[in-house]
């Protein structure tokens, strides 16, 4: 296992069958973390909570969704890229709102180990930023039903405008990213993420070579760069999932969304698709060429990005989170740029430009939590004109608020990721994996999967066979709850 066969790449490296040919074969033919099984059986035995609610408080067109305006209101952040900041300015204008209520604002990377207890116990917090590698599985928190309908936050006046309902202030896709089973919402992501390969313009621009469109100009452009000592890419190692960032895009790029959904709704042989096949010989000719960064595969994402901000890589996959995350290793003339994937060729379904950008940050309301009015509450300040420029401002990303941008001196990534946007245009995918079947993204994909294939250990081949057995373990799991695109 891991080997490369001798019949399936010819001398010089390259494969033998050939990318192009497999595409326009398959064409010819009409083909074309942390473990969430604790939390499951967890949310399975709890009762769910909620038998001691707040009482409610009057609504008003200054408290529309009647929050108690003394009740005490609990929220709990995930303390990542973003920081924390920005969500202790929001806390200020709650707590200005409400003088006479208690507000207990904490923030942890523990997402999981460190609420878990209290969904068993029945007292959730009233928020959460449910974020991280031990991010609670959102589709067991749905399908357990731990969640509250956020539809009256949605349907509430906006912070700033009475006219306009809280939906009507946000951008494209954020609602619909929040349902699960049609109607019912029950996530709402806060930031508005750019997924794709980051890079510093003026470290490409030093190598006389331009963002590579096709397959063929990406492996030159490595090439330059190891010639120069330096690798073509990094990735988080030690959590690969980072790597469906570009890799997924890519995969809808070059096979069209139709291939995304059938992965997201665990189809039958979906990862056996021709443009997956294509798409993972490619990545896997970083690793066999020696493009990426020796080490990488034992690399946490801040080792891996402080690396890349160091120079010793030209490319990594990521968030738009990275430019905040990064900002104390990133040089002031690093020119931080992000681009849509790299595709295969002009034989691509969608042009080069396309994109994964979607909500990112998830944050809920516990159905079991004493003050969930207070929590949306908190959110509907969060999706105000002011907090959302705020986070702008600070943490350098989007936020699901349509707007947020004005007098705000846009910093070379967001500025980068705003511009990648405006070329998209409609080409935006956006796989659902990731927050469907957090487990099976996480563990399985990414660590099992595809980082086994980048660290040489599988074959692309291997790799496809082994992730189809996930998916179609995950479909064939009567103990998971399964959703579809509609």
């Amino acid at each position: 296992m891991g080997s490369t066969s001798a019949s399936a790449y010819g001398n010089d490296g390259s494969a033998g069958i050939g990318r192009r040919d497999l595409i326009k074969r398959s064409a010819a033919l009409g083909l074309i973390s942390i473990p969430a099984a604790s939390f499951l059986s967890a949310c399975a035995s709890s009762g769910g909570g909620g038998e001691d609610k707040a009482k409610a408080g009057k609504k008003t067109g200054k408290n529309p969704l009647g929050v108690n305006d003394t009740e005490r209101m609990e929220f709990v952040l995930f303390d990542g890229g973003f920081g924390k900041e920005y969500a202790e300015d929001a806390v200020k204008i709650y707590e200005k709102n409400f003088p006479e209520a208690e507000v207990k604002f904490s923030a942890t990377q523990k997402i999981q180990s460190t609420l878990q207890p209290r969904f068993n116990q029945g007292t959730p917090p009233d928020l959460i930023d449910n974020s991280g590698a031990e991010q609670m599985d959102m589709g067991v928190l749905v399908g357990k039903k731990q969640l509250a309908d956020l539809t009256p936050l949605l349907d509430a006046p906006s912070y700033d405008d009475p006219a306009k309902k809280v939906r009507d202030t946000l951008r494209p896709g954020i609602v619909e990213m929040g349902q699960f089973d049609g109607d019912p919402v029950w996530i709402l992501y806060y930031a508005y993420t750019v997924y794709g390969v980051w890079y510093s313009q003026k470290l490409l621009d030093s190598l006389d070579a331009t963002y590579p469109e096709t397959w063929d100009e990406m492996l030159a452009v490595c090439e330059k760069a190891k010639k120069r000592g330096i690798a073509g890419w990094t990735y988080a190692g030690k959590y690969p999932y980072y790597i469906p960032f570009s890799l997924y895009p890519m995969i809808g790029k070059v096979g069209g969304r139709d291939v995304l959904d059938a992965i997201d709704n665990l189809e039958p042989k979906a990862w056996e698709h021709p443009a997956v096949k294509v798409c993972f010989e490619a990545y896997y000719e970083l690793y066999r060429k020696g493009y990426v960064l020796k080490g990488t595969p034992g690399l946490d994402h801040i080792q891996s990005q402080t690396a890349w901000a160091k120079g010793k890589a030209l490319f990594l996959p990521n968030g738009s989170w990275v430019e905040n995350e990064s900002a104390n290793v990133i040089p002031a003339d690093f020119d931080l740029a992000v681009s849509a994937p790299t595709g295969i060729d002009a034989s691509d379904k969608m042009p080069f430009g396309t994109i994964w950008a979607s909500g990112g940050e998830p944050f809920v309301v516990p159905a079991g939590a004493r003050n969930t009015a207070g929590g949306m509450e908190q959110l509907r300040i969060m999706l105000g004109e002011a907090s959302s420029r705020n986070f702008t401002s600070k943490v350098k990303s989007l936020t699901a608020y349509d707007g947020g941008t004005d007098g705000i001196t846009l910093t070379p990534g967001l500025k980068s990721g705003v511009a990648a946007l405006e070329k998209a245009g409609e080409n935006v995918v956006n796989p659902r994996l990731q927050d469907w079947y957090v487990q099976l993204q996480k563990e399985k994909i990414g660590v099992s999967g595809l980082g086994e294939m980048m660290a040489g250990r599988l074959t692309p081949a291997e790799a496809v066979k082994k992730i189809q057995n996930f998916a179609d373990a995950t479909a064939k799991d009567s103990s998971v709850k399964h959703y579809k695109h509609q």
